[in-house]
């Protein structure tokens, strides 16, 4: 038969889910549902839908409050293969222990969270530096001791949020920096509930 007249073959639904990764790392973003039927060789959208029914019933996409796709929790897992003494290393073979998807482990209130990046180095005594994502909870309590975003007195900093009687102060982990005292208003944006570091790669503050 010419190779003009093979009927193409559909890709598996890993290929497929395979395709969709690389669209969500290529564009920062999930696909509408035409793009998603252009990128998986459908006809119509309709033949998409039932694709992404099959998805979300997995927990690998779900939609948002305007029915736009995004990542589920299972969209990119990682395998968690052990454990690793922070001490003296020791052999161990490679053992599938579980997978974990870091929205899950990371993100506990994904409905109030979301992500800055830092530049300055006034916390970098409590492990952020310049660069790093912090994870933020715009619903939690802050509670003496917490590390918070904040805008005091009209400038934005991440900073301990510490409780003193009637005062509230902003404290540095870096001893260059003073403790700030709000002298006309304070508004928290969040509490930081994580820090991710990428070693290599992009990792230039956005200022």
């Amino acid at each position: 038969m010419p190779s003009a007249l093979k009927k193409r073959r559909r890709p598996s639904r890993h290929e497929q889910l395979q395709t969709l990764k690389r669209f969500y790392w290529r564009h920062k973003r999930m696909p509408s549902f035409g793009e998603l039927a252009r990128l998986l060789h459908y006809r119509s959208k309709r033949a998409a839908q039932y694709v992404v029914e099959q998805w979300r019933a997995a927990g690998l996409v779900a939609q948002d409050a305007t029915g736009r796709l995004v990542p589920g929790r299972g969209f990119m897992p990682l395998k968690v293969l052990g454990t690793v003494a922070a001490g003296w290393p020791s052999p161990a073979e490679e053992e599938m222990v579980d997978t974990i998807s870091l929205d899950d482990w990371l993100i506990e209130n994904k409905q109030s969270s979301f992500m800055l990046r830092v530049s300055g180095d006034s916390m970098i005594d409590a492990g952020i530096h310049p660069g790093d994502l912090v994870i933020l909870d715009r619903g939690r309590p802050p509670q003496h001791g917490d590390v918070v975003v904040a805008e005091i007195d009209r400038e934005w900093t991440i900073k301990y949020f510490e409780r003193r009687g009637s005062r509230v102060l902003l404290r540095p982990a870096n001893k260059k920096y003073s403790v700030l005292e709000p002298r006309e208003e304070l508004r928290l944006a969040g509490v930081v509930t994580a820090v991710v570091r990428k070693y290599h790669g992009n990792t230039k503050p956005v200022v």
